[in-house]
């Protein structure tokens, strides 16, 4: 080692010293800065709301599976609706994850009623209690007297708008969990854990009923319409059988064809009916098959369960945080003013 290297050495030891010294002087006010920004943190960490997540997985089922039975898909399709075939649903799972953050999805669970703390009452109207807005609604007379069971109006769909503002934005979040597996994973925060729970499983309910009355329309329209040509084609039929049967026994002693006419009208009228009622009752178990082939769409995974866990960050975890945050910055404070003032007198 040369001599310039020992008195470079020397001096970086020096003013490594001379740091030291000054940072033990001011070592009172670093602790006492320290005690001041753990005390803060700690009384906004006592005075902070919990925060439950609740967490649901679930699986869209969006595409048809084979059936043994899709032999029949080609005398449904005669009457213009597909059995049990393949193709892609209209809702894709991005398509799924934007509904379930839809206002009309999240405005019907809403409105929906729930029991909690042995209070049964709209989802809104529990909304409203656990975060205290009437409180914040006490110089308008409208909103601190909005009940959400009287009709809707203008006012009602105002608040509900915020609302579901404040879900999508803050307490509402929906992500793929797995690619592989296409699962999906709805989770809710609120302060209440019971509310929490409840609101994403009938949120995720009230997706499903509108997802299976969409996959599901087309065929349940198709039944509407078979069923009530199947009941009008029979009522007719019984008409005729009866008034068939009716002639036949009065025309017991005619012998001549032309005297058997109106016999033998009716009797074809009701082979006629009774061959299509028959043909209506096969295409409207097909229909029934159709329907069945399409529900259910959405497959829940896993639900909440309670105890949910405070998503908050702990005493302890703020504690140390702020101990050696303030610590740090204390140092850093005091060797960059030691700097500053070093270079200055240089």
């Amino acid at each position: 080692m040369t001599d310039k290297d020992e008195i470079e050495l020397k001096d970086i030891l020096f003013i490594t010293k001379d740091y030291i010294n000054e940072l033990y002087k001011k070592k009172f006010r670093i602790i006492i800065f320290s005690f001041v920004v753990v005390g803060i943190s700690l009384s906004l960490t006592l005075f902070q709301n919990p925060n439950y997540k609740a967490e649901l997985t679930f699986v869209v089922e969006d595409e048809k599976v084979a059936n043994p039975l899709s032999s029949m898909s080609g005398i449904a399709s005669q009457f213009g609706f597909d059995v049990f075939g393949g193709g892609t649903s209209t809702f894709s799972q991005q398509n799924i994850m934007h509904l379930l953050k839809s206002r009309g999805v999240l405005s019907k669970t809403l409105l929906e009623e729930i029991i909690l703390d042995d209070n049964k009452n709209q989802i809104i109207e529990h909304y409203i209690s656990i975060y205290n807005l009437r409180e914040k609604w006490n110089d308008n007379v409208i909103l601190y007297n909005l009940d959400f069971d009287n009709p809707m109006t203008l006012t009602h769909d105002s608040i509900v708008s915020v609302i579901w503002r404040e879900i999508i934005e803050d307490k509402l979040n929906v992500e793929i969990k797995n690619d592989e597996t296409n699962i999906i994973s709805l989770s809710f925060t609120s302060s209440n854990e019971v509310f929490s729970k409840l609101f994403s499983e009938r949120l995720i309910r009230q997706m499903s009923r509108m997802y299976i009355s969409h996959q599901t329309k087309q065929a349940t329209n198709t039944i509407e319409f078979l069923q009530n040509r199947a009941d009008s084609v029979f009522f007719e039929l019984k008409n005729s059988e009866r008034e068939y049967a009716r002639t036949k026994d009065i025309n017991q002693r005619i012998i001549k064809a032309s005297g058997r006419l109106k016999e033998l009208q009716l009797m074809r009228n009701v082979e006629v009916l009774n061959t299509m009622y028959l043909e209506i009752i096969k295409n409207l178990e097909i229909a029934k098959m159709t329907l069945l082939n399409q529900t259910p769409i959405i497959q829940v995974i896993d639900q909440p369960i309670l105890p949910l866990k405070d998503i908050n960050i702990s005493s302890l975890l703020v504690f140390l945080i702020a101990s050696f945050g303030s610590i740090f910055l204390s140092l850093i404070y005091f060797i960059l003013a030691k700097l500053f003032r070093d270079s200055l007198k240089n």
